[in-house]
């Protein structure tokens, strides 16, 4: 089990890395596979030596080798949050074939939520193709394991939660644009997969945080009422929280009462 943490976490600073381009390409329309990574000052061309995760921002000072331009610190950040994300995704799953699931979920959120703070904007050639990879491995790990029941109220989940987004974005789209009902098919899906119990916490949680950054915000005149909100980033936050905690916490609530 430490060697699969250990493993994941070097993959996800790896992954961490591709993101990078994800997050600058995918608003832009540009391919995430050509031409190869370049400083976006000077455009020369990055070698291999200073491309590795984390390490290469730190010994190059943060800075391009070629012109000396600073890299931005959001690059190593990246990197290690996904790296320190995937691991604690594989300590709280374990070797379960779910797991894979849940690690392109993180990924994808990771990417969508930087887009949507900046751009306002849960790209479709995100979103739909991690619903296929969640969907994909999550269907392998019923078929498996013979969970077809969680399956099914995975999918009922993810019907449900857009249906009320739906619903949501048919009256008020200004507050909740379309982009958020796409993502929450995904995320339906994959806390389904986890329990009824834990969507709740996802969406409560999800809508909390929201609303207290919303309302501090105003409060400290950094945003106007009606403008609009990167509801994205509060989703991801919520269904990352609920992954890793829910199930825990839902345990514990469930015994808390026979302890007394």
């Amino acid at each position: 089990m430490t060697l699969l943490i250990i493993y994941c976490s070097l993959l996800g600073l790896v992954v961490g890395s591709f993101l990078n381009v994800v997050i600058y390409r995918v608003p832009l329309n540009l391919s995430i596979v050509r031409p190869r990574s370049a400083c976006p000052n000077c455009h020369h061309p990055i070698k291999e030596r200073d491309n590795i995760p984390v390490v290469s921002w730190i010994l190059l000072h943060g800075r391009c080798r070629n012109c000396h331009s600073p890299i931005s610190v959001r690059y190593p950040l990246v990197e290690f949050s996904t790296g320190v994300l995937f691991a604690m995704t594989t300590w709280r799953l374990g070797t379960h074939l779910d797991l894979v699931a849940y690690l392109v979920l993180d990924a994808a959120l990771i990417a969508l939520a930087l887009i949507d703070l900046e751009k306002l904007l849960l790209p479709r050639s995100i979103v739909y193709p991690t619903l296929a990879g969640v969907g994909a491995w999550l269907l392998v790990s019923a078929a498996y394991y013979g969970q077809w029941h969680r399956f099914l109220v995975a999918v009922l989940c993810a019907a449900g939660w857009f249906a009320v987004f739906f619903v949501l974005n048919f009256f008020s789209p200004r507050s909740l644009g379309f982009g958020d009902v796409r993502l929450s098919a995904v995320l339906g899906l994959a806390l389904g997969w986890l329990g009824l119990g834990v969507v709740l916490i996802g969406f409560f949680v999800s809508n909390l945080v929201g609303a207290v950054v919303g309302l501090t915000l105003i409060g400290l005149k950094k945003r106007e009422r009606d403008e609009p909100v990167p509801y994205g980033v509060y989703l991801a936050f919520g269904t990352i929280l609920a992954v890793l905690v829910g199930p825990a916490l839902l345990a514990h609530w469930h015994y808390w009462p026979h302890a007394h």
